[in-house]
């Protein structure tokens, strides 16, 4: 997970950095100096007037631009007159675009990775006809809500919905009043969830499920000596009732496993026998199987599920793909929200370089690897412009004033401003680090 993580970095931090060097090459300034990671330098080559370098602190990286008072603190040529390659020499408005040009590139690399994503992959998810038809598992956290197994999910906050995955996002947990209408057997009515619900999923204890699809399934592979091989259980056979008891999803059986574990159970299969398209044949079978003390007998299961699938032309992913990427940036905005408004705890709610790894996961998959560097590189791209001195946000903030008032700040005041913004951010880094430690810990 570590692995995919600086690579991640790597990637977004040296394209967020190229787009400071761009833009300020394209005016005339001399970048001094190019690195991905903090110092101290592992490695460094002189090109030009630059030097480009990697960091052993892979955390971040670097563009030290000639007359430009930034993170590095190096004010020992701002007594002297501007000179014209000094960034502090340009017009306003070209010192903006320089300061914006690493958020745009992050922008930009995050919607061309989800446009692309979108482009190969299409979209594959199981419909509200599916979930209408066939009902929830509801899990722990569910049924703290009042949900129950069996339910049928209508509506999201009086609006209809597409897919199963409307249902649990973070968008919907981060907006304001949130309910879902529930049909319950015959009766309909409303589930409110709680403002903080979603710090449930931040933490340790919680990793268990909210809500899944009742899934209706058949024997897929029957792994060998299990005792569902034992017990003659074959692929394609359908399980419809166990100790007599009927059964139709999977969720049923898993029940039922669960409290005859290391106990004999019968098991009522449907086989198809002979069976052809035109003259579909089955035969009913009685079987025994010992369920293990996990309460499993040793099979993979086939869902079936009616999951739907769209392909989207490269014309019809590039509003879809961007569409995905400025949503990673609207949950952020909600997410701010309500920590600043005090309904979701900061310290159940942010993550650091190790709570990210984790997301990461310990095995390699491309798929999710490029997913999630395109949702770090929106997120990148939001913390940057937040106007807080020391980040990119905070140099637009004083640009703009400086734009729009036709005075600059002084350098002292620019100096000071940097010095409290540094502390600021390295108090972040300090606080989300121990932060992840401590909830991997307890």
């Amino acid at each position: 997970m570590t692995a995919q993580l600086l690579l991640g970095l790597s990637i977004l931090v040296g394209l967020h950095e190229m787009g400071h060097l761009l833009a300020a090459k394209l005016f005339g300034m001399r970048v001094e100096k190019f690195s991905i990671g903090f110092p101290p330098k592992i490695f460094g080559v002189r090109w030009g007037e630059t030097e480009y370098s990697i960091g052993a602190i892979p955390l971040g990286g670097f563009v030290k631009i000639s007359g430009m008072i930034d993170e590095s603190l190096d004010t020992n040529s701002l007594s002297e007159e501007p000179q014209p390659w000094e960034f502090r020499a340009k017009p306003a408005w070209q010192r903006l675009i320089v300061m914006m040009g690493g958020i745009i590139v992050n922008v930009i690399t995050g919607i061309v990775i989800f446009v692309i994503m979108a482009y190969n992959f299409g979209d594959s998810y199981i419909p509200k006809e599916e979930v209408i038809k066939h009902g929830i598992v509801a899990y722990d956290l569910a049924q703290e809500l009042g949900l129950q197994t069996g339910d049928r999910i209508l509506q999201v906050n009086g609006h209809d919905y597409e897919k199963f995955e409307d249902l649990a996002g973070p968008d919907v947990f981060l907006a304001d009043k949130t309910y879902y209408t529930v049909k319950r057997d015959a009766e309909t009515f409303d589930v409110s969830i709680p403002g903080n619900f979603i710090e449930n999923f931040s933490e340790r204890s919680s990793a268990r499920q909210f809500i899944d699809i009742r899934m209706p399934f058949e024997v897929g592979e029957v792994k060998k000596d299990s005792p569902a091989d034992k017990a003659g259980l074959q692929t394609g056979d359908k399980i419809t009732a166990v100790n007599g008891q009927p059964i139709t999803y999977f969720d049923e059986l898993q029940t039922i496993l669960t409290e005859n574990a290391g106990q004999q159970i019968s098991l009522q299969v449907v086989r198809p026998s002979n069976a052809t398209i035109e003259n579909p044949v089955s035969e009913t079978i009685e079987l025994t199987a010992t369920v293990d003390e996990e309460g499993l007998i040793g099979f993979y299961i086939t869902s079936l599920i009616d999951a739907a699938h769209t392909d989207y032309s490269f014309g019809e992913a590039i509003p879809i793909g961007t569409q995905q990427a400025f949503r990673a940036v609207w949950v952020n905005i909600l997410a701010f929200g309500k920590i600043f408004r005090g309904e979701l705890s900061a310290s159940k709610s942010l993550s650091g370089p190790i709570g990210i790894a984790q997301i990461f996961g310990g095995t390699w998959d491309w798929t999710r690897f490029w997913g999630l560097t395109a949702l770090l590189s929106m997120v990148l791209a939001f913390m940057n412009f937040l106007p807080i001195p020391a980040l990119d946000g905070g140099h637009v903030m004083f640009l703009l004033y400086e734009m729009v008032s036709g005075r600059k700040p002084s350098d002292q005041f620019l100096e000071g401003a940097q010095k409290v913004g540094m502390v600021l951010l390295l108090s972040l880094m300090v606080f989300v680090i121990f932060n992840d430690i401590f909830k991997a810990i307890f």
